[in-house]
């Protein structure tokens, strides 16, 4: 057993003294085995938890939540505290000092006028600091995010980068484009062209949905949830004639289907 002294209130310090402990001699066989690459996943899962808990505005959880995801954020400074490379401490500070840097109308003399100059000031000085391109800040957009939110947000740095369509009125034409090229795919192209096609088509819906303000991400998350309880609905309405869903065709289904879109908006 470790020597250690049980408070009723912990502090960041405390975490990172546990952390130590439970990596150390004597610790836990568990904690002792993690590398980066191993709680890689859990990194991604505690992240999703916190942001649902978010999302249903469960106060609660939503601190239990982060504080799940703050412990990963502890566990792999602790890996590499080990190693020498840095500490918590260190990933504080850099932090703080980036937040310093990036807001000279907070903490400086700059006069900002809007959140939109913020923001466009705000790429400026990372640019200026990591001595990016403007193809350097679209390939500096993590491969790990999902692909909806990589493609919004890769889209935002083109168009402050100036590439972008005048009106919300041609991104919404490139679908249309988009949809005809990928028919003509689909009729005579292979199954690569028919991807490449179809890849094409989401990107152009996602171009759409940030001019119109939306977040492609979240709009599908709510399209997916309502289809959800729309099927729900279809098959409640098939068991109370006792019928099976598998047991009819797509036409016979969709007047299911159209009945529970009615009672589901």
């Amino acid at each position: 057993m470790v020597s250690f002294t049980r408070k009723d209130c912990y502090r960041i310090e405390d975490l990172m003294e546990i952390l130590r402990l439970l990596r150390g001699e004597g610790g836990c066989p568990w904690d002792r085995e993690q590398t980066h690459q191993s709680i890689r996943m859990e990194f991604i899962e505690e992240t999703y938890e916190a942001v649902e808990a978010i999302d249903t505005n469960d106060i609660p959880l939503m601190r239990e939540e982060l504080g799940d995801v703050l412990l990963q954020v502890a566990f792999h400074c602790q890996i590499e505290r080990e190693q020498g490379s840095f500490t918590f401490d260190d990933v504080c500070d850099e932090v703080c000092k980036k937040l310093i840097e990036r807001h000279p109308h907070v903490f400086g003399k700059l006069n900002l006028s809007d959140t939109e100059a913020v923001l466009k000031n705000w790429d400026k000085i990372k640019q200026e600091k990591k001595q990016q391109s403007n193809t350097d800040t679209l390939t500096a957009v993590s491969k790990a995010l999902p692909a909806l939110m990589r493609a919004q947000k890769v889209g935002k740095r083109a168009m402050r980068a100036g590439m972008d369509f005048d009106n919300v009125q041609d991104a919404f034409t490139c679908i249309s484009q988009e949809t005809a090229e990928l028919q003509e795919a689909m009729q005579s192209g292979t199954q690569e062209q028919v991807e490449d096609e179809l890849g094409d088509l989401l990107f152009s819906c996602v171009n759409t949905a940030r001019h119109l303000h939306v977040d492609a991400e979240e709009a599908l998350t709510r399209a997916t949830e309502k289809f959800i309880r729309r099927f729900q609905k279809t098959e409640e309405l098939l068991k109370q004639e006792g019928i099976e869903m598998h047991s009819l065709g797509i036409d016979a289904l969709d007047v299911y289907w159209r009945r529970a879109k009615e009672a589901i908006r």
